[in-house]
């Protein structure tokens, strides 16, 4: 059977930086932040050099840029402003759950943040980028949406806030990351439940 596109409803190309984008994570993945140059960015996102040049300046302002984008991609679903207004037992758990089922099991995302931790000591640039963009600005969201509920009686919104991201973070690291799920297996619903226990407790 002959495929065709309508000519009413073309498809549209990726934009130049879109291929720039896609491409530099690829090849940020294969050969690591070292290894990557803007050439070989360039020839796999199928673009000239000058083509990269003219939207990015640097390897490391590509690389800021990948961050930037992974963050807007998480946190407009993480913090939803419709959801923030939900009550604190609604909104914590479908922040838990997101956390382990949407990001914690997202190849892409735990690749790249494999190669952050991986080449984080050589360039601690790289994991500065990804904790003011992401780690800190989670935290400092949870940590006002737990302010902003005074009925919980937290002494402590940030260390609270640190604490339940933490644990989930720790939790994807291990299980995911690690493949401790075949080590030490552990039902992540076990974990959310307690979390919530532990913050929605009766003083």
């Amino acid at each position: 059977m002959t495929m065709f596109v309508s000519a009413a409803h073309p498809i549209a190309p990726l934009s130049k930086k879109r291929q720039i984008l896609d491409g530099a994570m690829k090849t940020f993945l294969a050969k690591g932040y070292a290894g990557t140059s803007m050439d070989r960015v360039a020839a796999t996102a199928g673009v000239s050099k000058a083509t990269v040049y003219s939207h990015f300046q640097s390897k490391e302002s590509l690389f800021g840029a990948l961050v930037e984008e992974l963050a807007r991609s998480k946190f407009p679903e993480m913090f939803d402003e419709t959801l923030l207004g939900a009550d604190p037992h609604h909104f914590l758990r479908h922040l838990a759950n997101l956390f382990i089922f949407k990001v914690g099991q997202d190849e892409g995302h735990m690749a790249f943040i494999r190669l952050i931790m991986a080449e984080s000591e050589r360039f601690p640039e790289l994991s500065e980028l990804f904790i003011r963009n992401f780690c800190q600005r989670g935290c400092e969201a949870l940590t006002s949406y737990l302010a902003a509920h005074p009925e919980l009686k937290i002494d402590d919104p940030e260390a609270t806030a640190r604490v339940f991201i933490g644990a989930l973070a720790h939790f994807n690291i291990t299980q995911e990351m690690l493949g401790g799920k075949h080590l030490v297996p552990m039902d992540p619903q076990r974990v959310i439940d307690t979390l919530l226990a532990m913050i929605l407790r009766n003083p």
